[in-house]
């Protein structure tokens, strides 16, 4: 097996540094690579009591695994679910989503996308975002 291919196996260790993304949740990348377009793997944090922007992913499916806290989610035109630790939350490409923290503790999830998440797939629909 040449170099190139060995590349895309073994192990890899997420980036450790915690980011604020403007959608309104902290962020810490466990796998987005262009070497693999096919899937990302976030682990998204969202405070007590905030609500991540309203917003879409424009070519993009999103998984949301819930592994800690409690919430409430609302997809596309459905009403808003409560969600907890062990839910799957699917969310179609180009629909509008957002998730509220319902608890007194973060809410901890993974968001998976296919293909990888992209900022350029990002689309705020709440207008003009916060400084």
């Amino acid at each position: 097996m040449n170099k190139t291919k060995e590349k895309r196996f073994g192990v890899r260790r997420p980036n450790p540094r915690e980011y604020f993304f403007q959608e309104g949740c902290f962020i810490t990348e466990w796998w987005n690579s262009s070497e693999d377009n096919a899937v990302s793997v976030s682990k998204a944090r969202v405070l007590p009591r905030e609500t991540t922007r309203l917003h879409r992913l424009k070519g993009t499916v999103e998984r949301y695994i819930i592994l800690e806290g409690q919430g409430r989610v609302q997809v596309g035109q459905l009403s808003p679910k409560d969600v907890a630790s062990g839910d799957v939350v699917h969310i179609p490409a180009g629909v509008n989503q957002k998730i509220t923290n319902t608890g007194t503790v973060d809410l901890v999830f993974l968001a998976v996308c296919t293909p990888r998440f992209r900022p350029d797939a990002y689309e705020d629909l709440e207008g003009t975002l916060p400084a």
